[in-house]
């Protein structure tokens, strides 16, 4: 295992599920094996790369609770090195069922490390919430990814998140670090979207990713065929744009790990 990636932000509607599943595509259509974990409860990940979540024999949710090893299921076989471990809707209790656990905040890490197969990167589709599935995610993490909306709103309670990765680093995964911050449906047209990516730009020089996620019908209109937006337009503007985001983000793995051999 090499690369574990958390998607994560407090805040819905903000592109992370999109985000999520388009850069875990794009990973594997460059040759990398990649494994996308469904983390939240609305299995929205897990729809979006074409699994029906009603008929699941096992998720996530048997890994977490019950220590299973996680069952990967297979997916549309013109999809490129890219493989699932869905969510359903069992995982909204989970939070409840582990409460009184110890490891609670480890059974994400625990269950990655019972996996089989070798994957070059590991992508976690968290919830929109900072609860106990999101810590999992960022214990299990070795980095973690935030899609920001270019909107002011957005911005608010994304020092909170970022405040809590740097508790997390400090008392319970000390590797854990931002691979970057990525501005989604943005919309160059507006003066907002350009003054909130240039507010990301002062605040964040060294983390903010370059490539902007505009808004795109077609981007929009994947998920319910069950497609990435690679494979359901590979043409379009919003495939394009997820490919650099996949180059920013390999660099950016790669950049830190010859930083943490120096």
């Amino acid at each position: 295992m090499h690369h574990i990636i958390a998607v994560a932000n407090q805040k819905g509607g903000v592109g992370k599920t999109t985000t999520a599943v388009n850069l875990a595509a794009c990973l594997g259509a460059k040759g990398h094996r990649a494994l996308l974990i469904d983390l939240d409860p609305q299995a929205n990940a897990s729809s979006a790369v074409g699994w029906d979540t009603n008929t699941l024999n096992a998720s996530i949710y048997e890994a977490l609770v019950e220590s299973q090893k996680p069952i990967i299921q297979p997916l549309n076989e013109h999809f490129q090195n890219i493989s699932l471990v869905p969510s359903s809707m069992d995982l909204a209790g989970a939070e409840c069922e582990l409460f009184e656990r110890e490891e609670r905040n480890t059974v994400l890490k625990q269950a990655i490390e019972r996996l089989d197969e070798d994957f070059e990167f590991v992508i976690i589709d968290s919830p929109p919430s900072l609860g106990l599935l999101t810590l999992n995610a960022l214990v299990a993490a070795d980095w973690v990814l935030i899609p920001v909306q270019a909107e002011y709103l957005a911005l608010e309670g994304l020092s909170r998140m970022i405040h809590i990765i740097q508790r997390m680093s400090r008392q319970q995964n000390p590797g854990l670090r931002i691979v970057g911050l990525v501005a989604t449906q943005y919309d160059g047209r507006t003066n907002l979207a350009q003054q909130v990516f240039e507010e990301l730009q002062r605040a964040f020089p060294d983390k903010l990713f370059q490539t902007k996620i505009t808004r795109c019908v077609r981007l929009s209109e994947a998920p319910g065929f069950g497609q990435p937006i690679i494979y359901y337009d590979p043409r379009s503007v919003a495939a394009e744009q997820y490919f650099e985001l996949a180059e920013e983000v390999l660099h950016a793995c790669e950049e830190t790990r010859i930083g943490s051999r120096a």
